[in-house]
This record gives structure tokens, C-alpha cells and sequence, in this order.
């Protein structure tokens, strides 16, 4: 065994010998694998093996896309045989919003490139010769990429791929300890040290051990999991003589996944009942066991697939799995550089190995290698979890996606799990308002104020929800008088020292303002993609305020940290500074009645940034709003935001001040057409794509991180342009990824909608090609599998001059 590597990767499972593979294909030849056992120990051996390419993440289903074309180049590359069947996946509808969900889910693969199709009730009788019980089924989506494969085959086809490019194995050598060195990283192994630059946490089952190790909380639980296999089954194999396979069969409404196995079937289930196992950490000596069978737990699962599946209840078992997986929070991967250690990347919490290894392998590759993913990464990425989880927090969260894994999901879901947990200082008085509540990032977040006569809960929807009238109220009360939000779901970053400005004229594209002044500016990686919409706001030359989405400051951080230099200090104050933001013509008249200051439109301009006192509290208040209307935020300390609402909240009253929360902010942006952080701006897209580079400052000095790769994406111009778009909806406005229909043929998608309540119009916005871009083009919108009618829009829905007076 050497003692020195450049990437040492700990953890044989298909994940870990994934990530060796790609690492070497692109291009780094100096690759470690440790193994504590053999490989495919832990999950990966008793996996049931399936693949599927649905899911809610376009980027994951992408990427499961790729895993699933990648199986066929393994077996060229090594000669191995990954055990490929590739018979199809159905997934059945068994009521109305189940069948809204996968018409949704096909009208995305549209322009993904996914050769997905609705079955009617007949198409799956002939799929499935009749096997399925049909009753109360509206139908299902079939996808011809899912199959299955031998678990085993395919970990070691990676694993003959990694070495044929220069990786070495090492098994049978458990990880005692990790150590950070100045040039990366000491492995502290049974069989010696090894010294690496990056080191890569696949470790699976131990990841949490492993990350403990470093300091490290991966935010991640086994689940234990069945499946059953039964013994033979004349109707299969009578299937098998016929020369074809049986395919996938998932079936929500039973909790269930289906598919042949041999001469029989087998079954898996995703049961309510369920148990997390090895909560307090998992023993360094399981490996290659099973846990104990508990039908218990399945009983009510195997009575609903009898029904389902009749056949099953004439067949025998064969043999029980039950074994533990892996799952973060909210069952996505957990992939990416871990914020604040330097080159400690983690590669866990893969629940669907099969599935999603390949391309979470290509996706840390990538990373490692180029600095950055070619697919945006925020669904997997490790930062999406900040260092407020626990726990505590984790295990009623992953227990809540197991048992929640084949139900529907909604656009305007909030599930109860872990709530509340982090509250702000209003959050009684909101709650006494008749609040109901949304999360962000774990904060409990204000969607909207219920009607006195209405219930505080919006029913989860594809539709218009009954948060519609009391979202209209809001958005009329902002428009007429004046408006009032709190502003601690803004991440906040206050940014200090003689080399602020000049560190911040590199990490942003945009224009540094002078003091006093605020501006909007894009940050990019250096691809030219979009990691960033900021505004920053100059307090003086050597202190700014950074604003930005509260659901990236893991993402924020680590790229601070990645670039940081000295004579610049940068700090995480989003939860140390709160405020309110306060929005509608009457908002000036209102600040002018609490502060002493000079609020008029001459001595406080749009964009100013001003210190003040509001009330008692000390206060940065900036002139700016996201509604379109004449508007303020403003930021006090923690301690003071009370008395900050004690003191606007009366003297508005004789204005119209009325509370108003996400549903009406995400209502009055669209009458602007402003981008919103994770739709129209994100890593999958240029400036030059979505209009933010009209914020860029193309000429300053600084050698601004993605300049190159900007000003060549500014000279070739773009391909794709966003636009926006009036929509002649029915009873369901766009959500996001909906497909955009011109001359016959899928040409584009949406990043974002919802009704313009001011306007009375339904409204969307998305990507066209850029010659094509033109107010007036007629387009169809694919909602619900319906194509509305749609045209272009250039000009805003509405605006209101006061905002910049």
C-alpha cells in the first residue's frame, strides 16, 4: 500500500468506487480506495438493485439519466457484466392529484430528453399481462430506461474501471482516524498512514463516523428496509418463455416497488411503521449481515400488494431482505466540499445507488477537478444543510421522507416534521395573526395571514389553493397603502477590512458602490454561471452589507471561505440582523412618522443605504424593494427587532398597514418580472441568459472571478433568452420546468409563475430561444398536460414610478 495519494476515498460501495472511476476518467490517475471489508459491504450488496430515472429535481433526474446510460459503457470498458435489464418502469396513478403529479413529471422529460409516456389503464394491462389489479387505477408513466441489475456486478465493474485508470484498492483496512495537514490530509489506517491532498467520505452506513472523525455532522440515518422475494411464478415464468421480461411496477398508493427476480417476483415497500436504525451510530462491525425480519411492520404493505398484485398472495417467499440505508433529511444525496474544512468532500446519503451513483460520481469528479458542476448542484449539495441541524433534527426529518417516499408532492407542500424549530422574535405575534407557516432553511417563514373565517392550512395543491384570497388581500393592502414583512429569510453577510472593497470588486461581476449606495450585482463561478445574486450595500470603505437568498448561505460561506484573503473579514450575520421590510406608496409617510432622519424623495434616493434610529433601535434602513412598489428594509440587531415592529406597527395603522408574507411577495414580484434566486438565476444558467448581465460592470479594473468566461458568452450571445409571458391558465397557474410549446414543438420551459392578483392575470416565466424572444409571440404552456395558450410580454405588468422617485 503507498502512504501517499492525491485523493483518498474511504468506502467500497458503489458510490465510493463510482467516484474512483470518474476521478479517472477525468483525468487524476492517482486515486486511493480504502475498504474497511470487502467491497459492496454495508448497502450496496443487499440492495435491490432497481433503477429509475423519476424524480422531482430535474438536475437529479438528469443525472440518474446518465447513471443508467453509464452501466452499458462500464461493461464495454471492463468486460464485466453489470447484470442489465432494462424492462421498463410504470408508476400507477390511483387518484386525481397522483396523476396531476406524473402528467407534471412527463411534461418536464419533454425537453430533458427522457422518452417518458401517460399509459392508460389499458396500455398497463398488456405491459404488465394482466398481473395488476387495475381497480381504481386513472392511469400511470412509463419510462423504458428503469430496470434492474446485479448490485454486486456493477460495484466491481466501477471498481476493474477505477484501476484500469490508475486507482488502487486496498481492502480490509478500516479508518481510525482523519487528521487536516497544510497540504490536505492524514489517513490514519489498520495498515499505516496515508498522506492525500483531497480526501472523499463515502463511507456510507459509517459516514457519520467517519465525518466525526474530521468534526464533521453529516446530517443522515439508516433506514431499515424489506423487500421479499418470492419463489416461482408460473405467469412469469410462462412471461420468460415468450422471449421478454416483467417490468418495474411502483405503486405509490401501496407504498411499493415490483420487478421480476428470476423465474419470480420481487417486492419492496416503503412502509409507515417504520424504524431508523443505529440512530446513536452504526457498530464497525456490521458489514455483511442482515437484520432481523419483521413482518410485522410490513403486514398492512403486503395485504394492500395482494390486492394490487394478486399473485403474490399465490406465491411463496423465498427469501426476506431486511437491511439498513442511508438517507439525508430530505432523501437527496449528500455530495460536495463540506463548509469549512479545506479539500474534505463528501460522497453519502446515495439511497438510490443504482439509480443515482453514476452521476453523483461524475458530479464530485467534476468538482474536485474543474471546481465546479456542469448541472446545477443544490439539490445534492452537502450545504444545503447549515450547522444549525442536529440530530434531533435529523432523524424525525428522514423518517418523515421515508414514510412520505411514494406519496404525492405537491408545489405548495409544507411538511410538519422538525417544526417549528428556529423562530424569529415575531414569531408569536405573526402567529397570533393568524400565520400560516412555511420553512426556509429551517426557519418558520410567514406564507400568508388566513382570512378570520378561513382555516389556517393551505391544502397541498397542483391547483389554486385556498391561500388565494387571503394572498389577494395581501397584495391589494401593499399596492393601496402599505405593507410590512419581516426580513429575516434574507441571508446577510457583513464584509470588513482596509481590502473589503477590492475583495469584493473580484468575488462580484457587478459594480463595488461608493458609500451611501446600494447595487445589484451577479457573483459567478469561473464558467461565467450564476452562484450568486447579491445586493451590496456601503456602509463606508472598509464595511459592506451583503443580501442575499437566506437558503444559500451554506453555498455563500463556503465560496467566501474557498476565495477568502487576507485584510478582509467576512461574517455570517444573517440571524444576527433582522428587520422589516416595509412596501406601498404610503411606506414613505410611515418611516418618516418613527425616525428623525430626512426621508424625503430628495434626501433619501432609490438605492440609498442610510443608518438610522427608528423608534429606540438602531437601524441600517435601504431604500429598495422587491414588491415594485416604493419601499424599505429595514435592519436593526436581533434584540431590537420587537420593539422595531412595537414601533412601526401602530403608527401605521391609520395607513393601511397590513402584514403580508412569501405567497404575496412571490404574487407582486412577477408584476415586474423580477428573478427570484433558485428559478431564474441559478448554476444552470449565464447573466447574458436571464438579463443580469445588464449589472454587470464590463470595464472595471478587477479581474472579477468569471470574466473571461462572461465576455465570451457577451460576444457570442446567448442561445436562450428568459422571458415572460401572460398565461390564459385555467384553475392552475406554472409552477416551475412546465414545457413551453412553439411551432409545434417543445422549445423551451419555464423557471417560474403564479397569478398577478394586482393584474388579474396568470403569469410565467421561462427560456426561448433568443431570436425568437419578441412581445406579442404566441407560445402553449404545458400545465397539467394541457397546453394554454401564452404570449410574450416585455414590458412589466405593472409599475409605479414612485418606486425610484
Amino acid at each position: 500500500m503507498k502512504t501517499t495519494t492525491r485523493v483518498c476515498i474511504i468506502g467500497g460501495g458503489v458510490v465510493g468506487c463510482s467516484v474512483a472511476y470518474h476521478l479517472t476518467k477525468l483525468g487524476w490517475s492517482d486515486v486511493m480506495l480504502i475498504e474497511r471489508s470487502e467491497l459492496t459491504s454495508g448497502s450496496t450488496w443487499h440492495a435491490a438493485g432497481g433503477f429509475h430515472t423519476l424524480n422531482g429535481d430535474t438536475n437529479m433526474a438528469a443525472l440518474q439519466g446518465y447513471t443508467i446510460r453509464l452501466y452499458k459503457e462500464l461493461e464495454a470498458i471492463t468486460g464485466m457484466s453489470c447484470g442489465l435489464h432494462h424492462v421498463g418502469g410504470i408508476t400507477l396513478a390511483d387518484n386525481p392529484a397522483r396523476f396531476e403529479m406524473l402528467k407534471a413529471e412527463r411534461a418536464k422529460h419533454r425537453y430533458m430528453g427522457l422518452d417518458t409516456e401517460i399509459l392508460g389503464p389499458e396500455e398497463i394491462h398488456k405491459l404488465t399481462d394482466g398481473m395488476v389489479n387495475l381497480d381504481g387505477i386513472l392511469g400511470a408513466l412509463y419510462d423504458p430506461l428503469d430496470g434492474h441489475l446485479d448490485p454486486s456486478g456493477t460495484t466491481h465493474a466501477y471498481a476493474r474501471a477505477a484501476k484500469m485508470g490508475g486507482a488502487e484498492i486496498v481492502l480490509h483496512n478500516r479508518v481510525l482516524e482523519t487528521r487536516p495537514t497544510a497540504e490536505g490530509w492524514e489517513v490514519v489506517t489498520e495498515k499505516g498512514t496515508i498522506r492525500c491532498e483531497h480526501l472523499v467520505n463515502a463511507a456510507g452506513l459509517w459516514a457519520r463516523e467517519v465525518g466525526a472523525m474530521a468534526g464533521v455532522y453529516l446530517q443522515l440515518l439508516p433506514m431499515a428496509h424489506q423487500y421479499l422475494v418470492t419463489d416461482d411464478i408460473p405467469e412469469i415464468m410462462e412471461i420468460l418463455k415468450s422471449g421478454r421480461e416483467f417490468p418495474h411496477v411502483m405503486d405509490p398508493g401501496g407504498e411499493s416497488y415490483l420487478r421480476q427476480e428470476g423465474r419470480g417476483l420481487c417486492i419492496g415497500f416503503y412502509e409507515k411503521p417504520c424504524e431508523p436504525w443505529a440512530v446513536d451510530g452504526t457498530p464497525w462491525n456490521f458489514g455483511h449481515e442482515l437484520l432481523n425480519e419483521q413482518f410485522d411492520k410490513i403486514e398492512d404493505s403486503v395485504n394492500f400488494a395482494y390486492r394490487r398484485f394478486p399473485v403474490l398472495e399465490r406465491s411463496g417467499v423465498k427469501r426476506v431482505i431486511h437491511g439498513p440505508f442511508t438517507f439525508a433529511p430530505d432523501g437527496n444525496p449528500l455530495i460536495g466540499p463540506v463548509p469549512g474544512l479545506r479539500n474534505y468532500w463528501s460522497a453519502c446519503a446515495v439511497m438510490a445507488g443504482f439509480s443515482q451513483g453514476g452521476g453523483m460520481g461524475l458530479a464530485l469528479a467534476q468538482w474536485m477537478i474543474e471546481g465546479e458542476v456542469e448541472r446545477d448542484p443544490r439539490g445534492f449539495d452537502v450545504a444545503r444543510f447549515g450547522s444549525w441541524t442536529s440530530p434531533g433534527y435529523t432523524v424525525p426529518k428522514v423518517i418523515e421522507n421515508y414514510q412520505m417516499r411514494f406519496s404525492v408532492s405537491y408545489p405548495n407542500e409544507e411538511r410538519p416534521a422538525a417544526r417549528p424549530f428556529r423562530t424569529t422574535p415575531m414569531y408569536e405575534v405573526f402567529d397570533g395573526m393568524n400565520a400560516v407557516w412555511g420553512q426556509q432553511y429551517g426557519l418558520e417563514v410567514v406564507n400568508y395571514h388566513a382570512l378570520p373565517d378561513e382555516p389556517r392550512y393551505e391544502e397541498p395543491s397542483f391547483r389554486r389553493s385556498n391561500a388565494w384570497a387571503a394572498t389577494k388581500a395581501e397584495v391589494m393592502a401593499v399596492r393601496t397603502g402599505v405593507g410590512i414583512n419581516e426580513v429575516q429569510n434574507f441571508g446577510k453577510y457583513r464584509v470588513t477590512g482596509p481590502r473589503a472593497r477590492a475583495w469584493l470588486d473580484r468575488i462580484m461581476a457587478g459594480a463595488i458602490p461608493k458609500p451611501g449606495r446600494m447595487s445589484l450585482t451577479p457573483m459567478l463561478a469561473p464558467s461565467g454561471k450564476i452562484i450568486g445574486d447579491f445586493t451590496v450595500s456601503c456602509l463606508s470603505e472598509t464595511e459592506f452589507q451583503l443580501t442575499a437568498s437566506y437558503g444559500a448561505q451554506g453555498w455563500h460561506m463556503r465560496w467566501f471561505e474557498q476565495n477568502a484573503e487576507d485584510g478582509v473579514r467576512v461574517e455570517n450575520i444573517s440571524d444576527a440582523r433582522s428587520g422589516f421590510q416595509i412596501a406601498g406608496p404610503q411606506a414613505r409617510e410611515l418611516l418618516s412618522r418613527v425616525t428623525r432622519s430626512d426621508v424625503s424623495t430628495e434626501a433619501f434616493r432609490f438605492m440609498d443605504v442610510r443608518p438610522m434610529t427608528v423608534g429606540m433601535a438602531n437601524c441600517l434602513v435601504q431604500r429598495v424593494s422587491y414588491t415594485g412598489d416604493l419601499g424599505y428594509e429595514i435592519f436593526t440587531d436581533h434584540m431590537s427587532v420587537r420593539h422595531l415592529w412595537d414601533t412601526l406597527w401602530p403608527a401605521g395603522q391609520d395607513l393601511g398597514l397590513k402584514p403580508f408574507g412569501m405567497r404575496a411577495m412571490m404574487s407582486l414580484r412577477l408584476d415586474r418580472w423580477f428573478g427570484s434566486w433558485g428559478r431564474e438565476f441559478s448554476p444552470d444558467y449565464t447573466p447574458a441568459e436571464t438579463g443580469l448581465d445588464r449589472f454587470i460592470r464590463w470595464n472595471k479594473p478587477a479581474d472579477w472571478i468569471g470574466k473571461q468566461a462572461a465576455l465570451a458568452a457577451k460576444a457570442a450571445g446567448p442561445a436562450r433568452r428568459l422571458a415572460s409571458f401572460v398565461v390564459d391558465a385555467a384553475e392552475a397557474d406554472v409552477v416551475a420546468w412546465e414545457p413551453i410549446w412553439l411551432d409545434g414543438t417543445v422549445a423551451g420551459f419555464c423557471t417560474s409563475g403564479g397569478y398577478s392578483h394586482w393584474t388579474g392575470q396568470s403569469a410565467a416565466m421561462g427560456f426561448l430561444p433568443a431570436d425568437r424572444v419578441v412581445d406579442g409571440l404566441e407560445v402553449e404552456i404545458e400545465i397539467l398536460g394541457e397546453r394554454r395558450p401564452a404570449r410574450v410580454v416585455t414590458a412589466p405588468l405593472w409599475d409605479d414610478p414612485r418606486m425610484r422617485a
